[in-house]
């Protein structure tokens, strides 16, 4: 029950500030218009991601204890909401967005003094200890995961799902080793599903549509890598960092391979392009709801494994395999997908 007065609270206030927002929005120019790489139809306001940071942010300073750790977390938050704000607006290129985002990794690590330094028993060995390169590994991982979910929200509700199957399995595994952070993930999840609401537009047309621009899913990317650190490398450590791979692995994976086919072809691993498993999705004939159901059901199942294989205390070098081997799944599989459907239409043409 002590629950249900932020998820209200928190919803309400981003619902409050997308209705408010929008005509906002629309006469500052805040809003996201057709491209080549973008088919929706008219010119979309970007105000889901600003909306999102509200409402976590009122609750947060309603709900949540004070304490360093929050502000400098808020502080960094609001940081890169506003460079993901002046992203949609200018279209940033890609070093001063990476910039900002290392600076922001270094607000984490030298403010709040969060960053990843034990990864676990990846071999079986014992602990793999990061040391003097834990500094670095944790920019890497803070830029990394701030992309993933940046490159993920292509399609209508995509990057809204993954976010709130992502913050349900962190407030669950935060929430039962009593870390305080766990109300967090509670309030973005209350926040997002006000967002969808506009995105979807559901359960009614009347709610226009909206996207959440880059500074909701830099802002989303941000807030799971830093309760991901919260959570493996506490005193009393949530879940093992191998896990979460699994709780983030739609995005990590499809950032992954796009990135490595990007390096391939000779191009920036930045570039922007139509590769992303959401196209694939939608070249192969599925349409944009079916898409978001298919990649929702497989990263729902991936979290599930992932949760499943911490509660039954499975080591982590099997985790690790076993991630591994999922990863060379999907690998194989985008690479080969267009022979793979071409294989099944000719076997349904032969029937």
């Amino acid at each position: 029950m002590e629950i249900i007065a932020p998820l209200i609270f928190t919803f309400l206030t981003s619902f409050v500030c997308i209705r408010f927002g929008k005509p906002i929005a629309v006469r500052l120019g805040l809003v996201d218009t057709p491209t080549a790489r973008k088919a929706h139809t008219g010119s979309i306001p970007l105000v889901g991601g600003i909306s999102i940071f509200i409402g976590v942010l009122m609750a947060s300073m309603v709900f949540i204890p004070q304490s360093q750790e929050l502000n400098l977390y808020l502080i960094a938050a609001a940081l890169i909401v506003f460079i993901g704000v002046l992203d949609d607006f200018y279209d940033l290129p890609v070093k001063p967005r990476i910039v900002a985002q290392i600076l922001v990794a270094s607000m984490m690590i030298f403010g709040a003094n969060l960053y990843l330094d034990n990864l676990g028993d990846l071999f079986g060995l014992g602990d793999v200890r990061l040391g003097m390169f834990g500094t670095v590994f944790t920019i890497i991982a803070v830029v990394g995961a701030i992309n993933a979910f940046n490159m993920v929200d292509g399609i209508d509700g995509l990057a809204g799902m993954l976010s709130m199957i992502t913050f349900s399995s962190l407030a669950l595994l935060l929430s039962l080793s009593h870390n305080q952070w766990y109300l967090l993930p509670v309030l973005f999840i209350a926040a997002t599903l006000a967002y969808l609401m506009f995105n979807l537009e559901w359960p009614s047309s009347k709610f226009k549509k909206i996207f959440m621009g880059d500074a909701g899913s830099m802002l989303i990317g941000l807030t799971v890598v830093w309760l991901l650190v919260v959570g493996t490398q506490s005193e009393i450590q949530a879940f093992k960092p191998v896990t979460a791979l699994w709780i983030i692995a739609v995005p990590l994976m499809d950032m992954a391979a796009i990135m490595v086919r990007r390096i391939r072809k000779g191009q920036s691993p930045f570039k922007p392009d139509r590769d992303h498993l959401h196209h694939i999705f939608l070249r192969a004939g599925f349409s944009s709801r079916q898409t978001l159901a298919l990649i929702s059901l497989i990263a729902i199942f991936l979290t599930l494994s992932g949760v499943a294989l911490e509660s039954f205390n499975v080591p982590e070098w099997i985790i690790l395999i076993l991630f591994i081997c999922v990863f060379g799944v999907y690998t194989y599989a985008i690479n080969h997908i267009w022979r793979l459907l071409t294989l099944f239409r000719r076997l349904a043409r032969s029937k």
